[in-house]
């Protein structure tokens, strides 16, 4: 049974101040469902929570929560705060850093996360952008993959994330997010650089049945989507490695072990592979996700102008 305690109060709201982070425990907890999964999320004991959110029913002065059988659920005052909650974090921050400087001044924390490829060929150009030209800018760095990434934006842990998706299996985004297109990545048959009996392309997938495949472990994104590929385009792909990580696949692409479908952006030429184009080829949809409240800070601004230009230069147009 959970630990969280009730407090019932009949007072009406006295306007006291109310603690950021209480509010932010509050609007996970209306996003994740649970005060175990609140817990799990910013690394606190269930109870530890528990009290937080008591200790926040006490400063406003009204009943936030009510029991329905053995979990809790917001009251119709806990719901409207829970969902005011980000707009509320997203303009304190604002406000503190138009306190500490100008108000039309880059500066303050900005908390990016990009999936793997996208880490090193988007987030990382646009950093060294962005610490040239606005150092008094903080930018916090996270590797997660979109699933994990953008549930992190809407909860506020995350300012920006650099998303991607594809048609038929996109990410879904929640109200209050902005989302704003970076490029087209086309995904391709990544083979041995070796192979000159595969040409530049582009060639048809179903020519490829015979080869030995590399995927990662299954129910990663991209193998479940390259092996639907495969079975789209007539046969079960014959799969002899599967890989947590790109790196060690490309490596077995390398050595001439086998083939594998991979979005352009994540074929790293520092290994001897070779990017052969598709004859109907599949487009992933790099794109950014922000609060719409957060970019009206003009370091999140600055930091989405600069990865804007970072995603142009990866993947440009063509």
């Amino acid at each position: 049974m959970s630990p969280f305690r009730c407090v019932c109060s009949a007072q009406p709201y006295s306007g006291g101040v109310l603690n950021p982070w209480r509010l932010r425990l509050l609007h996970q907890l209306h996003l994740l469902g649970t005060v175990r999964a609140v817990a799990e999320a910013v690394h606190q004991s269930p109870s530890s929570v528990s009290q937080q959110l008591t200790l926040l029913e006490t400063e406003v002065r009204a009943a936030l929560f009510e029991r329905a059988g053995r979990r809790i659920r917001l009251t119709p005052v806990g719901l409207v705060l829970a969902q005011r909650a980000a707009e509320i974090l997203d303009h304190m921050d604002s406000v503190e850093a138009e306190i500490a400087h100008l108000h039309d001044e880059a500066t303050g924390l900005v908390r990016v996360a990009a999936f793997t490829s996208a880490f090193h060929s988007i987030l990382l150009p646009a950093v060294q952008r962005v610490a040239g030209e606005y150092p008094r800018i903080s930018l916090e760095l996270t590797e997660a993959e979109p699933v994990v990434s953008v549930p992190a934006v809407q909860r506020g842990e995350v300012d920006v994330a650099v998303s991607a998706d594809f048609p038929d299996a996109p990410v879904v985004t929640g109200p209050g997010l902005v989302r704003i297109h970076l490029a087209s990545d086309p995904v391709v048959l990544v083979v041995p650089a070796s192979r000159s009996d595969l040409c530049d392309g582009p060639l048809d997938l179903a020519a490829l049945a015979g080869e030995a495949w590399a995927f990662e472990h299954p129910g990663a994104h991209l193998a479940d989507l390259g092996e639907r590929w495969c079975l789209r385009a007539g046969f079960h792909p014959r799969v002899t490695a599967r890989f947590a990580g790109f790196g060690p696949m490309l490596r077995h692409v390398e050595a001439g072990l086998s083939v594998t479908l991979l979005p352009l952006l994540a074929v790293d030429d520092r290994y001897a592979v070779r990017a052969v184009a598709l004859t109907d080829p599949v487009l992933r949809d790099i794109h950014l996700v922000a609060r719409r409240t957060a970019t009206s800070r003009v370091a999140v601004r600055e930091t989405l102008t600069a990865l804007r230009r970072a995603g142009r230069a990866a993947l440009p147009p063509g």
